[in-house]
């Protein structure tokens, strides 16, 4: 009897058929043979000088087309070549030159006092809380005073030579500073003051190394708001019994309905408050570079 499991006598057990091995390696595509991903077009790049300037030429483009299509009389705006060819004659007579240059010393003069007297309270308000109590909520309720209604307070404490003007441009200046400041100061984080005591700073290792630091950007930031104030108070200055300066210009223009002249000393303002807004962000990126901060998103 056969053993079970085995195989019976001329028979063999059944066996599953297998590919015949080959040696051969499957072929395989090369880069050159594979089909090219579709290039996607490269988009146009615009600098970013070219597109910041792009709003103020079409602005002056449509104003000069306003003007020489009669849409915007000469008695209503003059047009960009008038004002351009007014400030070629006023520049040439030295008017204008003078007229900047007596602009500038009074809102240099104002800048600096409000500066200061915003700095000596934005730091003794924010370091100490006994200069809290006394000076922010003077501070909050003075802010809301139109600092323009009090030209008639000024001229009747100053007189009306130069210095309510300077008075004015000095109180424009001192808020805006004054709350950023502040503001940066009170916005410390609590964790660096902390960790700055643990390492063994005292007082005024934290004012300096962490305190200081921290309220600069709010600092900077006041001082752009401060320096755009400082022109704009200077504007409304100028209008009472000015001598001299870019007002001075303005007033007398108006007197005669020459709107070629008070464009042109409106742009004069802008132009100054454009370069001091360059200035000061030009600084902001030299005191700030250690502090990583968001700059926009895409082209």
């Amino acid at each position: 009897m056969p053993a079970p499991n085995t195989a019976v006598s001329g028979t063999s057990p059944p066996t599953h058929a297998s590919p015949p091995h080959t040696d051969t390696p499957a072929p395989s595509l090369t880069k050159s043979d594979r089909p090219a991903a579709p290039r996607k077009p490269r988009a146009l790049r615009v600098p970013r000088g070219v597109r910041r300037a792009a709003g103020p030429v079409g602005l002056l483009l449509v104003w000069f087309l306003a003007g020489t299509t009669g849409v915007l009389p000469e008695s209503v705006l003059a047009s960009p070549v008038d004002v351009l060819q007014r400030a070629i004659d006023l520049t040439d007579t030295g008017e204008l030159p003078q007229a900047i240059a007596a602009s500038g010393r009074r809102a240099a003069i104002g800048f600096l006092i409000g500066a200061t007297v915003a700095l000596a309270l934005s730091l003794t308000a924010g370091l100490f809380r006994l200069g809290e109590d006394v000076i922010d909520a003077s501070m909050g309720m003075f802010r809301a005073i139109p600092w323009v209604g009090l030209i008639p307070l000024f001229i009747v404490w100053f007189g009306i030579d130069e210095t309510p003007k300077i008075a004015l441009v000095a109180l424009g200046v001192t808020y805006p500073l004054y709350f950023n400041i502040y503001g940066g100061i009170r916005s410390a984080d609590a964790q660096l003051i902390e960790a700055g005591r643990m390492v063994g700073l005292g007082r005024l290792g934290l004012i300096r190394y962490v305190i200081l630091p921290s309220a600069l950007p709010g600092a900077l930031v006041g001082l752009r708001y401060a320096l755009s104030t400082a022109w704009l108070a200077l504007v409304f200055a100028e209008q009472v019994n000015a001598d001299a300066g870019i007002g001075y210009l303005m007033s007398n223009a108006q007197q005669y309905f020459q709107t070629d002249v008070i464009v042109l000393c409106l742009a004069v303002y802008a132009v100054l408050g454009l370069l001091c807004d360059f200035a000061v962000r030009l600084l902001s990126r030299r005191l700030l570079a250690w502090r990583a901060s968001f700059d926009g998103e895409g082209a």
